[in-house]
């Protein structure tokens, strides 16, 4: 290491970020999660200048008057806004940073592994104009499970199903390397969906996505339950136009989200079987590691656990793992480069 580098580095901060389709969540090192807000921007129409960002703007979605246009700039966990993206990574390396650091942070980001070179250079190119000295671009399931606290590096297989708002990508990792991973743009905004379109479908009742996902976290589950849950929601009549109320129980958000649900179990299932044998029997022994806001729908863990017949974990920081690990990359990274030089001296 040069002596600019070392330089760098004692003044240098670490940022990890899991650049979310749902939420941004930013983790510094020597404080952790410093940010966990929505990805969403509230600008002003024409001039594009930055009115809100993260929560604020959230709040605007749907509900904002015509000079304003609230942009959720990332889709399926990929950037729909390049733009927009790289004015809300200012932003939060802004609220996290002073203003006059005057080195440059390292920055880590989680992406899924279904992502294009061109959408990974887009995520790169939005980091290094926010302000980043170096960025580093890793898979979402590797960061998630250096998150979990899983030692990647052991010569032995570990599982890993990290569920997002816009993906869900499911990873066998031995080495410090992926050895099988399979990636779909499935995650939580469509059991929103899948819940909106059975609410209309079968109730004649139109409602917005925070209506759905409210439902998804008060009473939505995967597993049935011996405790039947309901709960009141607002929404449009489809046919009238008028406001209607409507309760639910959580036997029909169950229904609503079984298709959505079954393709994650179809997609791991798949993953299972292109595993070789011996980092399989591993597996078998060691379990899933669930990570993700996805996963921590209720019964899911279990509902997987007897599909597949395997141990299956929710990981205790689950909703934090990408940008916990993304942040703790550059130490372990290092720390292995120790290790095995540590062991050529000793062979």
């Amino acid at each position: 290491m040069s002596g600019l580098t070392k330089f760098f580095s004692a003044f240098s901060s670490d940022i990890g970020i899991d650049l979310g389709t749902c939420n941004t969540l930013v983790y510094l090192r020597g404080k952790g999660i410093v940010i966990n807000e929505p990805s969403v921007v509230a600008v002003e129409r024409g001039t594009k200048r930055v009115v809100a960002v993260g929560t604020e703007a959230k709040h605007m979605l749907w509900k904002t008057p015509g000079e304003i246009i609230a942009i959720r700039p990332l889709r399926d966990g990929v950037i729909a806004d390049l733009e927009t993206t790289e004015k809300m990574i200012r932003y939060f390396i802004g609220k996290v940073l002073p203003k006059r650091w005057f080195v440059r942070p390292r920055m880590v980001i989680g992406v899924p592994s279904c992502i294009t070179e061109v959408e990974r250079r887009a995520v790169e190119e939005s980091a290094f104009k926010a302000g980043a000295r170096e960025v580093k671009i890793i898979e979402e399931s590797l960061a998630a499970a250096i998150g979990a606290d899983i030692p990647i590096f052991e010569p032995a297989g570990h599982m890993v199903c990290d569920i997002g708002g816009g993906t869900t990508e499911i990873s066998v990792i031995s080495l410090g390397g992926m050895v099988v991973t399979n990636a779909i743009r499935l995650g939580g905004d469509e059991f929103d969906e899948a819940i909106i379109k059975h609410v209309r479908n079968v109730h004649n009742l139109i409602i917005g996505e925070q209506t759905a996902e409210k439902l998804k976290i008060s009473i939505g589950n995967a597993a049935p339950d011996k405790t039947i849950e309901k709960m009141e929601i607002k929404g449009t009549d489809a046919i009238t136009g008028l406001p209607r109320r409507l309760e639910i129980d959580s036997i029909e958000v169950r229904e609503a989200l079984q298709e959505p649900i079954n393709v994650v179990i179809e997609e791991v299932k798949k993953t299972l079987g292109q595993t070789p044998p011996e980092l399989a029997a591993d597996i078998v022994e060691r379990g899933i590691v669930m990570t993700g806001g996805g996963s921590l729908l209720k019964g899911l863990p279990k509902l997987l656990a007897k599909e597949t017949g395997v141990p299956v974990f929710l990981a205790e920081n689950a909703l934090y793992c990408v940008a916990l690990g993304a942040g703790m990359y550059f130490d372990q990274a290092k720390l292995n480069n120790n290790r095995n030089v540590y062991n050529n001296i000793n062979s």
